[in-house]
């Protein structure tokens, strides 16, 4: 299975337990520690642990297995290392301090999204400094 393939898979038994904002980021031209990430997030520990149960167990029926597991336990924060594809699994706070997406995105995409921000926030500006007679 091609690492392509095996971060469909990862995203796809993420989505059947309803995991939330699930992104999967091409890291091949930043760092040679994997092919893709696999982020997504879930509303408790108990969903968390869900989530990576089954990302766990469509891949081991693939046979394929995690050479690592962090954070199971305590549930916040789930790293499975399957090598090729390193699957984030969060709850919604960790995710949001951490930010893994716009860290490891490249800088292009970060380029474009600030730009789209700022496009955004001008006319906001502009409308409340009319607003305040200013």
């Amino acid at each position: 299975m091609t690492p392509l393939q095996l971060s469909r898979l990862v995203a796809d038994a993420a989505a059947e337990k309803k995991a939330r904002d699930i992104e999967r980021i091409d890291i091949r031209e930043r760092t040679t520690m994997a092919d893709y990430f696999v982020i997504c997030e879930g509303d408790t520990d108990r969903q968390v642990r869900a989530i990576s149960d089954a990302i766990t167990a469509a891949a081991e029926a693939k046979g394929i297995r995690p050479f690592h597991v962090a954070g199971y336990a305590d549930g916040s924060w789930v790293v499975l290392d399957y090598s090729s594809v390193i699957v984030h699994v969060f709850l919604p706070g960790e995710r949001a301090y951490y930010d893994l997406e716009t860290l490891w995105r490249s800088p292009a995409m970060r380029e474009v999204r600030s730009r789209r921000s700022a496009k955004e926030r001008v006319p906001a500006t502009t409308s409340r400094r009319r607003a305040a007679g200013r």
